[in-house]
Protein backbone atom coordinates (compact mmCIF):
# COMPACT_ATOMS: atom_id res chain seq x y z
CA UNK A 1 0.00 0.00 0.00
CA UNK A 2 1.51 3.59 -0.79
CA UNK A 3 2.79 5.11 2.23
CA UNK A 4 0.50 7.85 2.54
CA UNK A 5 -2.91 5.96 1.51
CA UNK A 6 -1.47 3.59 4.61
CA UNK A 7 -0.91 6.76 6.77
CA UNK A 8 -4.84 7.83 6.27
CA UNK A 9 -6.27 4.97 6.85
CA UNK A 10 -4.16 3.62 10.13
CA UNK A 11 -4.60 7.79 11.14
CA UNK A 12 -8.10 7.37 10.99
CA UNK A 13 -8.35 3.80 12.54
CA UNK A 14 -6.19 5.52 15.86
CA UNK A 15 -8.70 8.00 15.81
CA UNK A 16 -11.83 5.17 16.49
CA UNK A 17 -9.40 3.72 18.79
CA UNK A 18 -8.71 6.65 21.10
CA UNK A 19 -12.57 7.76 21.51
CA UNK A 20 -12.98 3.96 22.69
CA UNK A 21 -9.70 3.92 24.88
CA UNK A 22 -11.65 4.32 27.99
CA UNK A 23 -14.40 1.84 27.75
CA UNK A 24 -13.96 -1.73 28.85
CA UNK A 25 -12.41 -3.94 26.37
CA UNK A 26 -15.22 -6.18 24.28
CA UNK A 27 -15.13 -9.51 23.55
CA UNK A 28 -13.10 -10.40 20.88
CA UNK A 29 -14.94 -14.29 19.85
CA UNK A 30 -18.28 -15.27 19.44
CA UNK A 31 -19.00 -19.04 21.56
CA UNK A 32 -19.78 -21.51 20.36
CA UNK A 33 -23.61 -21.44 21.32
CA UNK A 34 -24.20 -18.43 19.58
CA UNK A 35 -27.46 -18.35 17.56
CA UNK A 36 -27.67 -16.82 13.69
CA UNK A 37 -29.69 -13.66 13.47
CA UNK A 38 -30.75 -11.55 10.75
CA UNK A 39 -32.18 -7.97 9.86
CA UNK A 40 -32.94 -6.19 6.74
CA UNK A 41 -33.27 -2.37 6.65
CA UNK A 42 -34.93 0.20 3.49
CA UNK A 43 -34.15 3.66 4.44
CA UNK A 44 -30.19 4.05 4.55
CA UNK A 45 -28.26 4.50 0.84
CA UNK A 46 -31.50 4.11 -1.08
CA UNK A 47 -31.03 0.41 -0.79
CA UNK A 48 -31.59 -2.72 1.25
CA UNK A 49 -29.04 -3.63 4.18
CA UNK A 50 -29.05 -6.83 5.36
CA UNK A 51 -26.87 -7.54 8.89
CA UNK A 52 -26.49 -11.51 9.69
CA UNK A 53 -24.83 -11.84 12.92
CA UNK A 54 -24.14 -14.26 15.50
CA UNK A 55 -24.80 -13.36 19.56
CA UNK A 56 -25.90 -14.68 22.61
CA UNK A 57 -29.46 -13.36 22.44
CA UNK A 58 -32.18 -12.05 20.50
CA UNK A 59 -32.13 -9.30 23.26
CA UNK A 60 -28.10 -8.90 22.29
CA UNK A 61 -28.91 -8.80 18.21
CA UNK A 62 -31.62 -6.26 18.33
CA UNK A 63 -29.39 -3.82 20.42
CA UNK A 64 -26.29 -4.33 17.94
CA UNK A 65 -28.23 -4.09 14.92
CA UNK A 66 -30.22 -0.93 16.46
CA UNK A 67 -26.77 0.39 16.75
CA UNK A 68 -25.67 -0.32 13.78
CA UNK A 69 -28.54 0.97 11.91
CA UNK A 70 -28.92 4.51 13.72
CA UNK A 71 -24.82 4.97 12.60
CA UNK A 72 -25.80 3.75 8.94
CA UNK A 73 -28.53 6.10 9.14
CA UNK A 74 -26.53 8.88 10.46
CA UNK A 75 -23.90 8.84 7.54
CA UNK A 76 -26.48 8.59 5.28
CA UNK A 77 -27.92 12.05 5.81
CA UNK A 78 -24.35 13.18 6.26
CA UNK A 79 -23.41 12.26 2.92
CA UNK A 80 -26.68 12.87 1.22
CA UNK A 81 -26.13 15.19 -1.94
CA UNK A 82 -30.18 15.78 -2.53
CA UNK A 83 -31.94 16.32 0.54
CA UNK A 84 -31.60 18.71 3.72
CA UNK A 85 -32.36 17.32 7.13
CA UNK A 86 -32.78 20.17 9.85
CA UNK A 87 -29.48 21.05 12.29
CA UNK A 88 -26.97 19.00 9.44
CA UNK A 89 -25.09 20.61 7.34
CA UNK A 90 -24.12 17.84 5.08
CA UNK A 91 -22.63 17.20 1.08
CA UNK A 92 -25.74 18.97 0.22
CA UNK A 93 -25.14 21.94 2.66
CA UNK A 94 -21.39 22.21 0.89
CA UNK A 95 -22.72 22.12 -2.51
CA UNK A 96 -25.01 24.85 -1.92
CA UNK A 97 -22.62 27.09 -0.39
CA UNK A 98 -20.11 26.62 -3.84
CA UNK A 99 -18.04 30.05 -4.01
CA UNK A 100 -20.09 31.09 -1.24
CA UNK A 101 -18.26 30.14 1.99
CA UNK A 102 -16.84 27.39 3.94
CA UNK A 103 -19.21 24.67 5.40
CA UNK A 104 -18.39 23.70 8.84
CA UNK A 105 -19.50 20.14 8.86
CA UNK A 106 -18.96 16.95 10.75
CA UNK A 107 -15.74 15.24 11.00
CA UNK A 108 -17.09 11.95 9.17
CA UNK A 109 -17.74 14.38 6.12
CA UNK A 110 -14.08 15.65 6.72
CA UNK A 111 -12.83 11.91 6.80
CA UNK A 112 -14.29 10.81 3.90
CA UNK A 113 -13.75 13.44 1.61
CA UNK A 114 -9.76 13.72 2.22
CA UNK A 115 -9.77 9.97 1.87
CA UNK A 116 -11.47 10.77 -1.56
CA UNK A 117 -9.02 12.92 -2.38
CA UNK A 118 -5.94 10.68 -1.33
CA UNK A 119 -7.57 8.35 -3.44
CA UNK A 120 -7.64 10.82 -6.93
CA UNK A 121 -4.68 11.18 -6.24
CA UNK A 122 -3.81 6.97 -5.65
CA UNK A 123 -6.28 6.31 -8.81
CA UNK A 124 -4.95 9.32 -11.09
CA UNK A 125 -8.02 11.07 -10.78
CA UNK A 126 -10.42 8.15 -12.22
CA UNK A 127 -11.76 8.51 -8.59
CA UNK A 128 -13.01 12.25 -8.57
CA UNK A 129 -15.79 12.95 -5.93
CA UNK A 130 -15.66 16.49 -7.50
CA UNK A 131 -17.20 15.04 -11.09
CA UNK A 132 -21.08 15.98 -9.31
CA UNK A 133 -21.47 18.97 -12.23
CA UNK A 134 -20.77 16.01 -14.53
CA UNK A 135 -22.25 13.31 -13.23
CA UNK A 136 -26.20 15.51 -12.27
CA UNK A 137 -26.03 15.84 -16.44
CA UNK A 138 -26.26 12.07 -16.71
CA UNK A 139 -28.51 11.86 -13.93
CA UNK A 140 -31.50 14.14 -15.35
CA UNK A 141 -30.69 12.43 -18.64
CA UNK A 142 -31.21 9.23 -16.50
CA UNK A 143 -34.28 10.04 -15.06
CA UNK A 144 -35.83 11.56 -18.78
CA UNK A 145 -35.44 8.39 -20.10
CA UNK A 146 -37.09 6.35 -17.25
CA UNK A 147 -39.77 9.02 -17.60
CA UNK A 148 -40.67 8.44 -21.01
CA UNK A 149 -38.42 6.02 -22.79
CA UNK A 150 -39.94 6.49 -26.39
CA UNK A 151 -38.39 10.06 -26.34
CA UNK A 152 -35.00 8.40 -27.71
CA UNK A 153 -33.61 11.84 -29.13
CA UNK A 154 -33.57 13.81 -25.35
CA UNK A 155 -32.00 11.10 -23.26
CA UNK A 156 -28.59 11.52 -24.34
CA UNK A 157 -26.46 14.47 -23.05
CA UNK A 158 -23.98 16.33 -26.15
CA UNK A 159 -20.71 16.25 -25.56
CA UNK A 160 -20.70 20.29 -25.25
CA UNK A 161 -22.86 19.60 -22.32
CA UNK A 162 -20.62 17.48 -20.78
CA UNK A 163 -17.60 19.76 -21.41
CA UNK A 164 -19.22 22.73 -19.82
CA UNK A 165 -19.93 20.49 -16.89
CA UNK A 166 -16.61 18.93 -16.66
CA UNK A 167 -14.74 22.58 -16.63
CA UNK A 168 -15.80 22.63 -12.96
CA UNK A 169 -14.60 19.29 -11.71
CA UNK A 170 -10.80 20.24 -10.38
CA UNK A 171 -10.49 18.77 -7.53
CA UNK A 172 -7.88 21.56 -6.38
CA UNK A 173 -11.11 23.25 -5.57
CA UNK A 174 -12.23 21.49 -3.03
CA UNK A 175 -10.47 23.19 0.16
CA UNK A 176 -10.72 20.81 3.17
CA UNK A 177 -9.53 22.70 6.48
CA UNK A 178 -9.94 20.24 9.17
CA UNK A 179 -8.84 22.67 12.09
CA UNK A 180 -11.43 24.86 11.65
CA UNK A 181 -13.81 21.97 10.75
CA UNK A 182 -14.60 23.40 7.08
CA UNK A 183 -15.34 22.43 3.51
CA UNK A 184 -15.50 24.98 0.81
CA UNK A 185 -16.01 24.75 -2.79
CA UNK A 186 -13.96 27.57 -4.35
CA UNK A 187 -15.10 27.16 -7.65
CA UNK A 188 -19.25 28.29 -7.45
CA UNK A 189 -20.73 25.77 -9.95
CA UNK A 190 -18.49 22.96 -8.57
CA UNK A 191 -20.89 20.15 -7.00
CA UNK A 192 -19.70 17.12 -5.07
CA UNK A 193 -20.86 13.57 -4.93
CA UNK A 194 -19.98 11.21 -3.17
CA UNK A 195 -21.57 7.97 -4.47
CA UNK A 196 -18.37 6.30 -5.40
CA UNK A 197 -16.85 6.71 -1.37
CA UNK A 198 -19.60 7.86 0.90
CA UNK A 199 -21.40 4.25 1.29
CA UNK A 200 -18.48 2.03 1.64
CA UNK A 201 -16.52 4.28 4.06
CA UNK A 202 -19.68 4.78 5.95
CA UNK A 203 -20.25 0.55 5.95
CA UNK A 204 -16.43 0.87 7.42
CA UNK A 205 -17.12 2.87 10.16
CA UNK A 206 -19.77 1.34 11.36
CA UNK A 207 -18.80 -2.04 11.16
CA UNK A 208 -15.63 -0.59 13.06
CA UNK A 209 -18.12 0.94 15.52
CA UNK A 210 -20.24 -2.81 16.45
CA UNK A 211 -16.79 -3.84 17.02
CA UNK A 212 -16.34 -1.88 19.78
CA UNK A 213 -19.58 -2.13 21.04
CA UNK A 214 -19.11 -5.68 21.48
CA UNK A 215 -20.26 -7.21 17.79
CA UNK A 216 -17.29 -10.11 17.04
CA UNK A 217 -19.12 -12.05 14.06
CA UNK A 218 -21.35 -10.51 11.69
CA UNK A 219 -21.64 -9.96 7.65
CA UNK A 220 -22.69 -6.18 6.86
CA UNK A 221 -24.49 -5.78 3.27
CA UNK A 222 -25.36 -2.38 1.97
CA UNK A 223 -26.39 -2.55 -1.19
CA UNK A 224 -24.12 -5.22 -2.42
CA UNK A 225 -21.57 -3.29 -0.08
CA UNK A 226 -19.93 -6.56 1.74
CA UNK A 227 -18.15 -6.16 5.05
CA UNK A 228 -17.73 -9.43 7.62
CA UNK A 229 -16.74 -8.88 11.13
CA UNK A 230 -14.73 -11.89 12.63
CA UNK A 231 -15.42 -15.41 12.01
CA UNK A 232 -19.25 -17.90 12.63
CA UNK A 233 -18.91 -19.67 15.79
CA UNK A 234 -16.03 -22.69 15.86
CA UNK A 235 -13.82 -20.36 13.65
CA UNK A 236 -15.70 -20.88 10.25
CA UNK A 237 -15.15 -18.07 8.21
CA UNK A 238 -17.51 -15.83 6.57
CA UNK A 239 -17.59 -16.48 2.90
CA UNK A 240 -19.40 -13.87 0.20
CA UNK A 241 -20.37 -14.83 -3.50
CA UNK A 242 -19.50 -12.65 -6.36
CA UNK A 243 -22.54 -12.81 -8.88
CA UNK A 244 -22.22 -12.80 -12.61
CA UNK A 245 -22.55 -9.83 -14.47
CA UNK A 246 -23.34 -11.92 -17.32
CA UNK A 247 -26.79 -13.55 -15.66
CA UNK A 248 -29.92 -11.70 -17.21
CA UNK A 249 -31.62 -12.02 -13.59
CA UNK A 250 -29.69 -9.62 -11.74
CA UNK A 251 -31.53 -7.29 -14.17
CA UNK A 252 -35.39 -8.29 -12.93
CA UNK A 253 -34.21 -9.49 -9.57
CA UNK A 254 -35.07 -12.97 -9.89
CA UNK A 255 -32.20 -14.21 -7.80
CA UNK A 256 -28.99 -14.60 -9.72
CA UNK A 257 -25.89 -17.59 -10.44
CA UNK A 258 -22.33 -17.05 -8.53
CA UNK A 259 -19.49 -16.82 -10.85
CA UNK A 260 -17.28 -17.20 -7.68
CA UNK A 261 -17.02 -17.03 -4.11
CA UNK A 262 -14.38 -16.20 -1.28
CA UNK A 263 -13.28 -15.73 2.15
CA UNK A 264 -13.98 -12.46 3.64
CA UNK A 265 -13.34 -13.05 7.20
CA UNK A 266 -12.91 -9.23 8.63
CA UNK A 267 -12.53 -8.53 4.58
CA UNK A 268 -14.92 -5.75 2.52
CA UNK A 269 -16.22 -7.02 -1.27
CA UNK A 270 -17.27 -4.86 -3.46
CA UNK A 271 -18.17 -4.71 -7.13
CA UNK A 272 -18.66 -2.07 -9.73
CA UNK A 273 -21.05 -3.31 -12.45
CA UNK A 274 -22.52 -1.69 -15.58
CA UNK A 275 -25.69 -3.80 -14.70
CA UNK A 276 -26.12 -2.19 -11.46
CA UNK A 277 -27.82 1.46 -12.42
CA UNK A 278 -28.19 2.30 -16.18
CA UNK A 279 -30.69 3.30 -18.70
CA UNK A 280 -31.00 2.07 -22.37
CA UNK A 281 -31.03 4.08 -25.97
CA UNK A 282 -31.20 1.85 -28.99
CA UNK A 283 -30.34 -1.61 -27.30
CA UNK A 284 -27.54 0.46 -25.93
CA UNK A 285 -27.03 -0.14 -21.84
CA UNK A 286 -25.69 3.71 -20.52
CA UNK A 287 -24.53 2.80 -16.82
CA UNK A 288 -23.61 5.34 -13.92
CA UNK A 289 -19.83 4.69 -13.44
CA UNK A 290 -18.47 7.52 -16.27
CA UNK A 291 -14.70 7.47 -17.26
CA UNK A 292 -13.20 11.33 -16.21
CA UNK A 293 -11.47 10.99 -19.33
CA UNK A 294 -14.11 10.86 -22.04
CA UNK A 295 -17.19 11.97 -19.85
CA UNK A 296 -19.11 8.88 -20.88
CA UNK A 297 -19.50 5.21 -19.03
CA UNK A 298 -16.38 3.72 -18.85
CA UNK A 299 -16.08 1.00 -21.52
CA UNK A 300 -13.22 -0.87 -20.58
CA UNK A 301 -14.95 -3.87 -18.33
CA UNK A 302 -19.05 -5.39 -16.99
CA UNK A 303 -17.36 -5.61 -13.45
CA UNK A 304 -15.07 -4.95 -11.37
CA UNK A 305 -14.62 -6.17 -7.58
CA UNK A 306 -12.27 -5.30 -5.18
CA UNK A 307 -11.51 -7.68 -2.36
CA UNK A 308 -9.75 -5.67 0.75
CA UNK A 309 -9.68 -5.40 4.76
CA UNK A 310 -11.20 -1.98 4.55
CA UNK A 311 -14.81 -1.27 2.92
CA UNK A 312 -13.98 2.64 2.10
CA UNK A 313 -10.82 2.01 0.43
CA UNK A 314 -12.85 -1.05 -1.46
CA UNK A 315 -15.54 1.01 -2.29
CA UNK A 316 -12.95 3.72 -4.32
CA UNK A 317 -11.02 1.22 -5.97
CA UNK A 318 -13.89 -0.34 -7.54
CA UNK A 319 -15.02 2.72 -9.31
CA UNK A 320 -11.34 3.80 -10.56
CA UNK A 321 -10.15 0.20 -11.61
CA UNK A 322 -13.25 0.23 -13.21
CA UNK A 323 -12.24 3.20 -15.54
CA UNK A 324 -9.10 1.86 -16.05
CA UNK A 325 -7.51 -0.49 -18.63
CA UNK A 326 -6.84 -3.81 -17.47
CA UNK A 327 -2.99 -2.88 -17.56
CA UNK A 328 -3.51 0.14 -15.63
CA UNK A 329 -5.73 -1.30 -13.27
CA UNK A 330 -3.72 -4.57 -12.73
CA UNK A 331 -0.63 -2.60 -11.94
CA UNK A 332 -2.34 -0.61 -9.42
CA UNK A 333 -3.88 -3.14 -7.06
CA UNK A 334 -0.96 -5.45 -7.36
CA UNK A 335 0.89 -2.49 -6.17
CA UNK A 336 -1.52 -2.12 -2.89
CA UNK A 337 -0.74 -4.13 0.20
CA UNK A 338 -3.54 -6.57 0.72
CA UNK A 339 -5.78 -5.14 -2.24
CA UNK A 340 -7.05 -8.00 -4.57
CA UNK A 341 -9.50 -7.59 -7.49
CA UNK A 342 -11.36 -10.05 -10.32
CA UNK A 343 -12.12 -7.94 -13.25
CA UNK A 344 -15.24 -9.60 -15.98
CA UNK A 345 -14.20 -8.21 -19.47
CA UNK A 346 -16.50 -7.26 -22.34
CA UNK A 347 -15.93 -10.28 -24.21
CA UNK A 348 -16.92 -12.57 -21.13
CA UNK A 349 -13.64 -13.69 -19.30
CA UNK A 350 -12.54 -13.51 -15.91
CA UNK A 351 -9.27 -12.15 -14.68
CA UNK A 352 -7.66 -11.87 -10.86
CA UNK A 353 -4.75 -10.42 -9.65
CA UNK A 354 -2.06 -12.70 -8.52
CA UNK A 355 -2.94 -13.20 -4.93
CA UNK A 356 -7.04 -13.67 -5.68
CA UNK A 357 -6.62 -17.52 -5.58
CA UNK A 358 -5.95 -17.26 -1.98
CA UNK A 359 -9.30 -16.37 -0.86
CA UNK A 360 -11.21 -17.60 -3.77
CA UNK A 361 -13.40 -20.79 -2.68
CA UNK A 362 -14.32 -23.65 -5.08
CA UNK A 363 -18.02 -23.81 -5.92
CA UNK A 364 -20.02 -27.05 -6.60
CA UNK A 365 -19.56 -28.10 -10.16
CA UNK A 366 -15.66 -26.38 -10.55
Amino acid sequence: MTRRLFALLACLALCGGLLAGCAPKPKTTVSDSAERFTAYYFDVFDTMTQVIAYCDSQAEFDRQADALHDDLAAYHKLYDIYNDYEGINNIKTINDNAGVAPVKVDERIIDMLELAVELYDTTGGKLNVAMGSVLAVWHDHREAAEADPSDADNTLPEQAELEAAAAHCDIRDLVIDREAGTVYLADPEMRLDVGSVGKGYAVEQVCRAAQERGLVSASVSVGGNLRSIGTKPRGQSWESGIVSPWDDSLLYGSGSSLLAAVNSTDLAVVTSGDYQRFYTVDGVRYHHIIDPDTLWPADYFTAVTILCPDSGLADCLSTGVFCMPLEQGMALVESLEGVEALWCTKDGQVITSSGFADYQILLEGD
